[in-house]
């Protein structure tokens, strides 16, 4: 086992990590912009190293500054978080190369499946239901069109690189084509520098599923179920649940035996997720594979008891799994609600500023994972989530219960936050009775 990790990462995902470490007897060893330096990561790890300005491409991006931290500070290993440069497979062959581990997949995976159409690919191979679409990144705007007569309208424009939402636009008849197909490329140059797309037939108001792995150095591979991760704005998540309510038994089974294939397929490594898009009959197809911890995981701790960043741990130490599939089963049910810095009033608007006081909900089944602490100044150069509210209960109808509960208990006074409109989402007769999709919010389906 490791003895000291670097934390490559901030905010409440890196006190997420700290946590782990100490529960590991691991040293931890934080890494902070200077806009950081009062952040709880990095006060609360055993070392904290200064790693540059608070711009990310001069401090949490910065993989030169990174692994100069974790060599100065003797860490054996680097555990990326989630964000920043956790699928960057340049930054795990640096820190490889360096002779430390790096708490996630091979390199090599990485860049396969960090390349969506590369994914896809890879994907059929494993014999996953994909949607029709492109096999692989268009070469230009000629080639999408012909594409998109091809397959028939509605199409959706995916970036190949990327994640996090980005890169994507959907036309819906071949007057919107052209313009999707600009606003895509120009959003993926922007954001990962690199403006390719693949284009795919679009499924018509999906729900997004996804399911979670775990792979060891040994050849084991398992999945931990599902979770729903439909209530988006903008392909932003905002609300996670496990297990799906949608999901019946059978269908289930297949998507997550189908998600294990293609990890074995690929000799998958360490924590990922497996994504789909489900339509209205049940029938669900490939979306995409994120090669890190998701924001999302506490609901699938809460419902199989397995500690995942743990597991991450053990896993690139070259420990096995310590269970297998069989040991496995669903535990009740799980929803987290995102808790953001933002003004849902003014279109979700970023509401950095200093927290005055704040009141964290307790009682029975609610997790808090957080880095807000009383006095702390949200800085305004990074991610808008100040914490997660994850809550657990016997079924679906006790967790609504101890959300509700929970959210009403929750107060951050000096900043605008989320959660009241999280109340007003799960009041909704849509949330309760399960019947949403992706573009629920876009409709107004909770307003109703």
């Amino acid at each position: 086992m490791f003895q000291k990790i670097l934390i490559a990462n901030r905010g409440e995902i890196a006190v997420r990590i700290i946590r782990a470490c100490r529960d590991l007897g691991i040293i931890s060893v934080a890494v902070y912009s200077e806009a950081d330096r009062e952040a709880l990561h990095a006060q609360i790890a055993d070392e904290a190293i200064c790693i540059g300005p608070a711009n990310p491409r001069d401090s949490y991006l910065n993989m030169q500054n990174l692994i100069s931290a974790a060599l100065a500070s003797g860490a054996q290993a680097i555990h990326p978080g989630f964000g920043f440069l956790s699928e960057n497979a340049e930054f795990a062959q640096m820190a490889i190369e360096n002779g430390i581990a790096f708490i996630g997949p091979k390199p090599q995976t990485i860049h396969l499946l960090g390349d969506k159409s590369e994914a896809k690919r890879t994907a059929i191979a494993a014999g996953v239901p994909v949607a029709l679409g492109s096999d692989g990144a268009v070469a230009d705007y000629a080639e999408a069109e012909a594409w998109a007569k091809k397959i028939g309208y509605p199409v959706m424009l995916k970036a190949s690189a990327g994640g996090g939402g980005k890169g994507i636009r959907v036309a819906k008849t071949p007057e919107e084509l052209k313009s999707a197909y600009d606003t895509a490329s120009s959003e993926a140059q922007a954001n990962f520098g690199d403006g390719r797309l693949y284009i795919e037939r679009y499924v018509e108001n999906p729900r997004h599923i996804e399911v979670q792995i775990l792979g060891d150095t040994q050849g084991n591979v398992v999945h931990l179920f599902e979770r729903e991760c439909s209530i988006q704005r903008r392909h932003q998540k905002l609300l996670e649940e496990a297990p799906s309510f949608f999901l019946d038994p059978e269908t289930r089974e297949k998507m997550c035996c189908a998600a294990r294939d293609l990890a074995k397929k690929v000799g998958y490594i360490n924590a990922g997720t497996v994504e789909f898009l489900v339509d209205n009959d049940k029938n669900f197809f490939f979306c995409e594979m994120n090669t890190r911890i998701q924001v999302e995981h506490p609901v699938t701790e809460q419902v199989t008891g397995v500690d995942l960043v743990c597991e991450q741990i053990r896993i690139a130490a070259g420990e096995p799994l310590s269970f297998t599939q069989e040991d496995l089963h669903l535990r009740g049910h799980a929803i987290e609600c995102r808790i953001n810095a933002e003004d849902p009033a003014r279109d979700f608007a970023p509401c950095p500023g200093r927290i005055n006081a704040m009141h964290l909900p307790g009682g029975p089944g609610v997790r808090m994972d957080t880095a807000a602490y009383q006095g702390y100044m949200i800085p305004p150069f990074y991610d808008s989530m100040i914490g997660k509210l994850i809550v657990s209960g016997e079924d679906r109808t006790q967790a609504i219960a101890r959300m509700r509960r929970a959210l009403a208990e929750t107060l951050f006074d000096g900043v605008t936050t989320s959660t009241d409109f999280h109340l007003h989402l799960l009041a909704s007769d849509a949330f309760i009775s399960g019947n949403f999709h992706t573009n629920s919010i876009a409709n107004g389906d909770f307003d109703r």
